[in-house]
Parts: structure tokens; sequence; C-alpha cells
């Protein structure tokens, strides 16, 4: 390494909201991290435009959803329309409630979205964002890597050393492309538009609706500070050139909106993808986002699929770089994302196939199955209650056993997030009183309570005690569970102690008779001290 060479613990190429959440996770970790974006000036274009319950979920856990929230709009529900745009079924989103403390939907106004990002990074002396720098190679070793940098304005290179990079720098990945690691799959050379632009309140459309007509399909959101987004699939004969042109734009918005009413900020022309690479680790160097992976935009979860990454991958990173566990835990990263990610790109393809209908009397025998299975209640609580969407879970990983036991298993689930009152009197969602670290949760009762102070110390995690609604207590680490959910969750698990890992998913379970094995279990994975 050479004498003028930076040197931090991990570089992240890619300044776009994946790579910014990780360097804020990172920071939280007290990890040293530099952010290289090609660009020099924010994009200012609103590419994203939704997420869901887990990403607010993770920006709660970056320390940022109060930065956040102002600018997030809830979608209270989804109409479906087929033929004619007669409508075929309806998500009331906000009577959806999958455990994880926020609605299953939200749009955002990306521009506002990095800013926030930006302005999280301020919080921590040891991050840095670095805008108009590129990356032009990189080369590894047993040590570290070294990337090789041009500043876009001066032309002058330099080199920084890192532990690890992580490459967030999207579908053409720089990264991807020096590791030679391609992407697998299928792209989809169907052309779609994208308008963007602001509606006033008084003219604006109620809420969100996913168009199924075969004639035009599409999709009309309404997102924060006046904003709209509408997407449509460009029939036969139409070019680019021609639709993206004024005129063009207003007939397609006309039968969803005065078009006279709407500021079009942007239109552009798109196609999807639903591809993955074949590894997402390359020595040193990580894949993460559209650099990993990518997915049709029919379920909104592409941006949600990097956020997942970085909560899955960061944690794991600084136990490293702090010395609190060996390398071979980050071999989990790509062992447990890689499964859900492909899950998601799947349920995505068959809810593409199923509301993309090419011609109307497929469209017509479709809208009429949809409405008729919809008077059949298993049928209409699948459908309302989202059950199309994989949920979050690790199969296999580190877990307790390696893997879970079943399906309804509590290692590799996700941790409910119910509001609790603190021993402040003060009532607040759980993950807030967990911390960004580990959390060890209890029953209160002697033994188990004490267990899981001596699991927490050990960990440097959070011991929380569950006190049952109506027992309020003063003590701290107390949590008073008013609503009752986590003693379900204890309950149907038959669990007295379970350790939740930063990420919020489950590492492991237990009794009070099974506690030394997952002490045990810890020990051979993470360098911890103490019983």
């Amino acid at each position: 390494m050479a004498a003028n060479t930076e040197e931090v613990d991990v570089i992240i190429a890619g300044g776009g909201p994946v790579g910014l959440l990780t360097a804020n996770l990172l920071g939280l970790h007290g990890v040293r991290v530099l952010v290289l974006e090609r660009e020099s000036t924010p994009h200012g274009q609103p590419r994203a435009f939704s997420c869901d319950d887990e990403a607010l979920r993770i920006y709660q856990y970056a320390g940022l959803i109060d930065a956040l929230r102002p600018d997030l709009r809830q979608s209270r529900h989804v109409t479906f329309t087929g033929v004619g745009r007669h409508p075929i079924a309806q998500v009331r989103l906000s009577e959806v409630d999958f455990g994880f403390g926020y609605t299953p939907l939200w749009f955002f106004y990306q521009p506002l979205l990095e800013k926030a990002l930006r302005q999280g990074l301020t919080r921590f002396e040891h991050a840095e964002l670095r805008q108009g720098t590129e990356v032009e190679a990189l080369e590894q070793d047993h040590a570290g890597v070294t990337v090789r940098t041009r500043d876009t304005a001066t032309g002058v290179r330099g080199a920084v050393h890192a532990r690890y990079l992580i490459g967030c720098d999207g579908g053409r990945s720089t990264v991807r492309g020096l590791l030679s690691i391609p992407l697998e799959g299928r792209s989809y050379e169907e052309p779609w538009i994208a308008i963007y632009g602001t509606v006033p309140e008084a003219d604006a459309p109620t809420e969100t609706s996913i168009v199924c007509d075969p004639h035009r399909p599409g999709f009309v959101g309404r997102g924060p500070v006046g904003q709209f987004r509408w997407e449509f699939r460009l029939r036969p004969g139409e070019t680019p050139e021609e639709m993206v042109q004024p005129n063009s734009v207003r007939r397609l918005i006309a039968p969803y909106v005065n078009p006279e009413k709407v500021r079009v900020e942007r239109a552009q022309l798109y196609t999807f993808h639903c591809l993955v690479a074949p590894r997402w680790r390359e020595g040193r160097t990580f894949l993460a986002g559209d650099a990993a992976h990518m997915m049709p935009p029919f379920m909104g979860q592409g941006l949600v699929s990097g956020l997942r990454d970085a909560a899955n991958l960061t944690w794991k990173l600084a136990r490293v770089l702090h010395g609190q566990a060996p390398e071979a835990l980050l071999d989990t990263y790509d062992q447990e994302r890689r499964p859900h990610v492909q899950a998601m790109q799947d349920a995505t393809v068959r809810l593409g196939y199923v509301f993309q209908a090419r011609n109307t009397p497929m469209a017509l025998l479709r809208d009429t199955l949809l409405r008729g299975l919809q008077l059949v209640p298993s049928v209409r609580r699948f459908v309302e209650g989202f059950g199309f969407k994989p949920p979050p879970s690790i199969e296999e990983g580190w877990l307790l056993g390696g893997r879970r036991s079943g399906r309804s298993a509590p290692e590799g689930s996700y941790f409910p997030q119910p509001r609790v009152r603190l021993a402040s009197g003060e009532e607040r969602l759980l993950d807030d009183a967990l911390g960004s670290g580990f959390a060890v949760l209890s029953r209160k009762n002697g033994p188990a309570t004490e267990a899981a102070r001596d699991l927490a110390d050990a960990l440097d995690g959070k011991a929380i005690t569950v006190v049952p609604a109506g027992l309020s207590s003063t003590e701290e680490g107390s949590v008073e569970d008013h609503t009752g959910k986590l003693a379900e969750w204890f309950t149907r698990h038959g669990v007295d102690v379970a350790v939740v890992r930063p990420d919020r998913f489950v590492f492991g379970a237990v009794p009070l008779a099974r506690l030394p094995e997952l002490r045990t279990a810890l020990r051979a994975t993470l360098r911890i001290d103490r019983d």
C-alpha cells in the first residue's frame, strides 16, 4: 500500500439510497466509512417512489425515521381495475398489520429521501460522502481492498484502502464489472413510460390504482409534496420519441386527472429486469441492491430489497471489524438474503402475469374469476392481507441450529414490533427500546431475566424485560406489553428468552431449560467472553 493511500474500514461505491443507508448503518456501529459517488451533485430525479413497512423499520433502525417521516405519504388503500378500468379488487392497506410497526405501503420523493440520508451521515465524524469521484479499478488481497479513484471534475487520481468494499452502484455496477460477475435472469424489452409531476391538492386523485386493462396497463400513485407518478406500458407501434412528447403525455394521464392541472416534471421510457448475480461476495468485496439483483416493479420491492441487504450485512461487518466475530460470519450474507430476493422476484413476476393479461377476452375471464374468488372469505383475506408477498424470514444462516426448524419456528423470523410502554411511562415502538445492537428479551421472571442480562452483556447488547399488561415497572430495561402482542409471541413459541439480532431477525428463542444450548451456540459463532 502506497504511503499516500487513504485508509478507512469500509468503502461504499455508490451514493444512492442503498449506499447512503448502508453508510448510515455502518456509521451507527462505529465503522469508518467512505462513500464514493460518481455524480458531483444530487441528481434530483424521483426514480424510486414506494417502500413498505420493512423499509420504514430499517430507517428507524438507522435512527432516521423522524427525519424521513414528514416527507413520506401513507397509502391507505390500493384499487385494482380491470377491463374498462372497472374495479376488480381493493386492498385496504390502513387495515393491514404485519406486526412490524407500520402499514404496508408508503410513497416518498427520492430527492428528499436522499437529502435526509446524506444529512444523516453528518452525525458521524467517521463517515464521509465524497461526490464527483468514480471508481476506476480495485485490487484485493488477504488484508483488504485498494480502490483506484478519479475526480470527475479535475481528472486527479487517487487511492483508498479499506478492509472491505461494498458495491451499491446500481444495475450497471462498476464494481460488479471489475469483478467480472454477470447478472443472470431475464430482461423484458417491452417499454414503459414513467411520468412524474405535481398536482394541486384540490385536483389530485385520492389514492393508488393498479390498472390491469390490457388496452393500457399502468400504475397511478400519489406521493408526498404534491407528487404524482403515472406508469403505462407502451402499445405496439408507439415509439419512445412520440410518447414522451407533451401531447402524448397529456393523453396518457387524462383518464386519471385533468392534465391542465398537472405540472409535468419528467417523462422517461424504461424497461425492467429480473436478474441476480451468481455470487454477492468476491474476497473482501460485496454487492448490494441493484448491483446484486434487479426485479420487476409490480410489487415496489427493488429499493426495499437493497435496504434489507444493508440491514443484514452492516452489523456483521461491524462485528468482524471490531473483533467480535470471525470473518466466516460474512459468508451468511449471501446465504441469508438470496433466497428471499429470489422468492420476491418470483412473486413479482407471477403478479405481473396476473395483472398484465394481453387480450380483452383473457382479461375479462381474469376479472370475473377474481371477483368471484373474493366471495370466498379465505381468498379475500389472502388478497386483502397481501398473502402473495413473501414474508421476511431467514431459512438458513446465522441462526440457532443453522436453519429454521419449521415455518412457524421462532429462529429466522422477523421479530414483531408492537407499541410498548417504557419504564418512564412513555409509549414507543419496541425497537426504540432495543437500540442498534443485539437485544435479549425475556418474560418477567427471576431466572429468565437474569439470564437475559448475562447474555446481553456478553453480546454488548441490551437486556429487555417484558412486563405483562397492567403491571407497569420503573425498572430500567423493562417494557410494559400493554397490547399483549409480545406475550402472545412468547406463548405461541413456548419460550422464555429470545436473542434478537441487530437487523431484528431472531437468532434463537428457547424455554429456560434450553438456555445452555443458546449460550453454547452464541459462544461457538461470536466472540463472547462470559456465560
